[in-house]
């Protein structure tokens, strides 16, 4: 019974019910502004080291490998992460795992960047004598100027040292807030460098919204037969059947050379009606130069192009021609149906 008594009264003592939410807001800006400030502590740091980081990078053939032990390798997953979405191959060893074997996933032609609030990682130790032994760039990312891991590292980003954000200072907060912002900085110049494109990084990212945002116009549109085209010649009552078999309510009017020059709509219809329309040639009847877009556009470019026309269609047509040639058309509704707004 005493048993029960005294498990009964320590978990009393663990549970608070009284909550102060405006002490938990002021709280929470207090975080904020704690790691706001090693920020911009951090932003006015930045120097040559920085710059000595990206091009050793840039210079290496191979593979950036991040590595770092507790929150510290947390981080670095994610700055591994980021890099090989942005075009720079990288990826993640464990310390602890590379002691163990994983030293041979480092080649010599690699860039390492090891993660070290302190720079004395104990951890660290075999991966950074491993790099020293056979060459291999090795980056240290720590708040320690004179440590282990500063010093022996080819390139030294020092962060500089802001108070964590916790109410006692210990727990990993600012720190690594800090060097997650140090390599989305390395990620982005490096993909600046490039010339990383969006395209680029669609091929990364198929799938999810960042796939959808990213398609282009010629992963939607309709080609070949599907198109409604008609020679400027050719009557109103083979224009008619195109467009009413195509469905799309538009028809493109081309000449000889497969040259668009226009667009036929059911606006067209009714500002030419009449008993004859149906023997009228497509080309008195188009409105010409209508509005198109080159096929490798982002579909979202289509989107807003259609909303602000206010025009359910738009035809895609050869990149760099000064005389467009029809190659797709795409409807809105193909943007809607593949999430695309």
């Amino acid at each position: 019974m005493a048993h029960s008594t005294a498990f009964e009264n320590s978990n009393e003592t663990q549970i608070n019910t009284e909550t102060d939410p405006a002490q938990d807001i002021a709280a929470a800006r207090a975080v904020l502004q704690t790691e706001q400030i090693g920020l911009q502590t951090l932003s006015e740091s930045l120097g040559d080291p920085f710059v000595d980081a990206l091009n050793l990078i840039q210079a290496a053939s191979g593979r950036v490998v991040v590595t770092g032990m507790g929150k510290s390798g947390h981080i670095g997953h994610k700055i591994a992460a980021t890099m090989a979405s942005t075009g720079q191959p990288a990826f993640f060893v464990h310390p602890g795992e590379a002691s163990h074997g994983d030293l041979g996933m480092v080649q010599q032609d690699d860039v390492v960047i090891a993660l070290s609030n302190s720079g004395e990682t104990s951890e660290l130790s075999d991966i950074i004598a491993y790099t020293r032994r056979y060459s291999i760039g090795l980056i240290g990312m720590t708040s320690g100027a004179n440590s282990t891991l500063a010093t022996s590292a080819d390139v030294a980003l020092v962060i500089p040292k802001s108070p964590e954000a916790c109410s006692i200072g210990m727990a990993p907060t600012t720190s690594t807030t800090v060097m997650l912002a140090l390599g989305d900085c390395l990620s982005v110049c490096l993909l600046d460098r490039k010339g990383f494109t969006a395209q680029d990084f669609k091929n990364f990212h198929p799938g999810g919204k960042l796939g959808q945002k990213l398609l282009k116009a010629s992963d939607l549109m309709h080609t070949g037969a599907g198109m409604p085209l008609i020679h400027t010649d050719a009557l109103m009552r083979e224009a008619l059947l195109e467009m009413t078999t195509k469905r799309f309510g538009v028809v493109g009017v081309i000449d000889d050379a497969g040259v668009l020059l226009g667009i036929i709509t059911d606006g067209d219809l009714r500002r030419h009606m009449s008993k004859d329309l149906i023997d009228q040639k497509a080309g008195n009847v188009m409105t010409a130069g209508c509005i198109t877009m080159n096929s490798n556009h982002i579909a979202s470019e289509a989107v807003a192009i259609m909303n602000e026309r206010k025009i359910t269609t738009l035809f895609c047509v050869e990149t760099g021609q000064n005389a467009p040639k029809p190659i797709g058309i795409l409807h809105i509704h193909d943007c809607l149906q593949a999430g695309v707004v």
